[in-house]
């Protein structure tokens, strides 16, 4: 299979700044003949109308007005004149008096569910033909999609013939009206309903709400709770696309009292809606009710649910239900058979779909609920993110991951019959949009998906371009940030189309994109800078016993405070901050707690993380305080010295930070979910960082990531030195060329770091150091190569002892 990674690569020879912008975007469709919609006349059948199809006219008609500045005619009477766009669905009857053409019998993707033809006739005809009526609205989203526009024209191919039919029955995403979530709760039912119109144009067929749990009360909330939860069931219902809710249960099942109270709860919601498609209720995450109890209650809700909307089902995940509990479901629903359960889902804290599928007994349906949203602690975390972006960008950043994503559909979705993606927020926008599609046509190649994204929402002359560079996004978290050059190429690619495309400073999307060209490029900037004042600041260190250990640590604070005394391009940090306050503005994405009234720091505060420090001055800070209250200047000096060689421990030593890519160059890397992301997390070789003190740690960065490493191997050995294996972290043995070799008592490690636990005004973090130091035998030298294995290299990986904790740091030291 080809990697991610090699596919990033190839992104690269077509996001160069130069080749993309020197020349007019132009579309083939434009180098042809083509029919110009500007002029033309929207034509409907008569008699009533299914709500889809009616909404299909009406999405056409705005949408365009909005793009070229002319609001079309409907009728239900062809013209005498011009040009005609026949939106119709269902049936072969003629049209206004035309025949629908070339509409033949037979398993044709037009005659599927949903399915639609989309073609032009004799220079001067459109037609939008649905199999029913959402087919007619998705063939409109089709054609709003193909459009070559400009102020006063629109433009599509006069030989356009396309018919499609979805491949996957459910295609939807979660939009929880709710405080955690770090924008959706500040949305009128105006907002809500144009970010449903452009996930329907892109493919959409169902909503997911979050009704009522999460209690807290969001101050961006424009209405009530309860009113957008009917709000949203209007909308979706006037666009004919399911709607579902999310429901746990965070209390336990077994307390009758308050197991009633939410069966109450559930009806009022249920009798309230006017459209309810599905009840989605998570085994796990949240929620620790075993399947002895969820069960009967979800049996108990379907009833309810039968009383006022009797075609809705209800649907439970597997999270958190591994073993005797999955063991326990399978049984359930081989003897017992509920009619009542609509099917199973998989998702985060589950097995991977193929997986689950395999467990489930056939009858029962599969749906997705894949993580589109996150970043990092989630269940597609960025493989070897850089801990730069961890410290800043964070959790709910922007997240463009169109490659990766198509990898992840193409792998699970076969398994399923389609999916509703846990989303918090219009960060992970393009993600969804990636899924939309590929959830109707799974072959789509993900750059002519961004095209068709960037035509639509920013026009055909950047589509191209645009597309580029967001697929150069991906590209911009591949490997070490520090010399990763791409950064500021698309930093600069996205401030020509800043300049090309002024008019789109109001568009949100486009905002999201700047802010995430800006916010690299400035933290790859600002990490350069700040590592080279801590390297000038371990030279000051290392002379303390001639500048005596207080003025040392005087003058190497002084050379750290240049961060934020002489803080570097501040052009750039102006520039994510207008972006920050423009977000706010347009799409109320909350972006910090303090200035916007984010929930919590974890969802999406990019902007009050962006001055985190990128070197260990918080932590040296801390050190210092310490070191300034030992009683004599010969143990100050000494504590000194560790620290000015942390990561240089001397001539034929080494140093890894495991969490760190540019750091660890002697860890061996084994498979990454960026070639197959359905390897159990508990067994890739890529770090995950700790969230600690609301992200605000003081901790040393390199104790904020960590992983449980399989080997390291180290080269030009002297076979003649003393070595000892040092480690952060709690290995009981390590294995060296394939020998155990045990841990020294703590009194006899060479150079212990001392005290390294934070200063007394500090939080406790939720990490705690643990050094311990392996003498490695004379006899193990000669080859003159140290392969260190965490478990026992003669067992088959599956039986192997495994790692008891997660490393963070690790040295070959050299005795002098």
């Amino acid at each position: 299979m080809r990697s991610l990674l090699t596919t990033l690569r190839g992104v690269a020879s077509v996001c160069g700044v130069a080749m993309i912008l020197a020349s007019p975007i132009a579309s083939a469709a434009l180098d042809q003949q083509t029919v110009d919609l500007a002029g033309a006349t929207i034509v409907t059948r008569t008699g009533p109308l299914q709500k889809a199809e009616q909404t299909a006219a009406v999405v056409l008609v705005e949408e365009l007005e909005k793009r070229i500045g002319k609001r079309l005619p409907v009728s239900t009477a062809w013209p005498k004149e011009g040009v005609v766009v026949v939106v119709t669905a269902g049936g072969i009857e003629p049209v206004a008096g035309h025949p629908v053409p070339n509409r033949e019998a037979g398993d044709r993707p037009e005659t599927r569910p949903e399915g639609y033809r989309l073609l032009t006739q004799d220079g001067k005809t459109v037609w939008v033909v649905g199999a029913d009526p959402r087919g007619a609205l998705f063939g409109v989203g089709r054609l709003l999609r193909s459009l070559e526009w400009a102020r006063d024209t629109a433009r599509i191919s006069a030989s356009l013939d396309v018919a499609m039919a979805p491949a996957y029955p459910i295609r939807g995403h979660q939009l929880g009206y709710r405080a955690r979530a770090n924008s959706y709760d500040g949305w009128d039912e105006k907002q809500y309903e144009q970010y449903i119109r452009e996930l329907v144009i892109f493919g959409s067929n169902g909503i997911e709400n979050i009704p009522f749990q999460d209690t807290q009360i969001s101050p961006h909330w424009p209405v009530p709770r309860d009113v957008m939860n009917s709000k949203m069931s209007e909308i979706c219902d006037r666009y004919d696309v399911d709607y579902w809710v999310w429901t746990p249960a965070t209390f336990d099942l077994s307390d009758q009292k308050l197991r009633d109270e939410e069966l109450q709860v559930h009806e009022k919601f249920y009798r309230e809606c006017p459209r309810l498609n599905g009840i989605f209720f998570p085994g796990g995450d949240p929620g620790k009710n075993p399947p002895e109890l969820v069960l009967p209650f979800l049996e108990d809700l379907s009833k309810i649910l039968a009383k006022y909307h009797p075609e809705g089902k209800v649907w439970m995940s597997t999270q958190g239900f591994g073993g005797k509990k999955l063991d326990y479901v399978v049984k359930y629903l081989e003897e017992k058979k509920p009619a009542w359960l609509g099917g199973i889902v998989a998702g985060p804290q589950t097995a991977d779909p193929p997986a689950l599928r395999a467990r489930i007994p056939e009858p029962y349906p599969l749906r997705d609920y894949p993580d589109l949203t996150h970043t990092v602690r989630c269940q597609y975390p960025v493989p070897w993110w850089d801990p730069a972006f961890n410290f800043t960008l964070g959790r709910e950043c922007c997240n463009p991951r169109p490659l990766f994503y198509t990898l992840v559909h193409r792998q699970t979705a076969p398994a399923t019959v389609g999916f509703i993606s846990y989303s918090d927020g219009c960060h992970d926008d393009v993600n969804k949009i990636i899924w939309n599609v590929l959830g109707v046509d799974p072959d789509t190649d993900p750059r002519d998906i961004l095209i068709e994204y960037s035509r639509f929402f920013f026009g055909p002359d950047v589509a191209e371009a645009a597309a580029d560079g967001i697929m150069a996004f991906e590209k911009n978290w591949v490997g070490p940030l520090i010399t990763n050059s791409t950064v500021d190429s698309t930093l600069a690619l996205w401030q020509q189309l800043e300049n090309k495309k002024p008019e789109l400073k109001g568009n949100w999307r486009w905002q999201l994109c700047l802010l995430r060209a800006y916010y690299d490029a400035y933290i790859r900037h600002r990490q350069m800078y700040e590592l080279k004042l801590e390297d000038e600041a371990d030279n000051v260190m290392a002379q303390a016993d001639t500048r005596g250990a207080d003025a040392a640590m005087d003058a190497a604070l002084e050379v750290l405070k240049r961060a934020e005394t002489q803080p570097c391009r501040k052009d750039l940090r102006d520039r994510v901050d207008q972006l920050c306050q423009a977000l706010f503005d347009s799409i109320k994405l909350q972006t910090s707690v303090k200035r916007f009234q984010a929930s919590e720091s974890e969802r999406g505060c990019v902007l009050d993380f962006v001055d985190y420090p990128l070197n260990n001055r918080w932590w040296l800070e801390d050190e210092f305080t310490k070191i300034r209250k030992m009683p004599a200047e010969q143990e100050k000096v000494a504590r000194l010295d560790v620290l000015a060689h942390w990561e240089h421990p001397g001539p034929g030593s080494y140093y890894d930070d495991i969490g760190d890519l540019a750091k660890s160059t002697h860890l061996v890397r084994g498979p990454e979910l960026n070639t197959d992301p359905l390897i159990p997390l508990n067994e890739t070789d890529f770090p995950d960082f700790v969230w600690d003190q609301g992200g605000y740690s003081r901790l040393r960065l390199s104790w904020q990531g960590s992983m449980r490493p399989d080997q390291m191997i180290y080269e030009n050995i002297d076979p003649d030195g003393q070595y000892t294996i040092r480690i952060n972290g709690r290995a009981a043995r390590l294995y060296v060329n394939r020998k155990t070799v045990e841990p020294a008592p703590a009194a006899q490690m060479s150079q212990p770091p001392a005290d390294t636990l934070p200063a007394a005004r500090a939080p406790r973090p939720r990490f705690t150091p643990q050094f311990r130091e392996f003498p490695i035998p004379q006899d193990l030298l000669k080859s003159r190569r140290i392969v260190v294995n965490w478990s026992d290299p003669s067992l088959p990986p599956a039986t192997g002892m495994p790692f008891e904790a997660p490393t963070t740091e690790v040295w070959l030291l050299k005795k002098p």
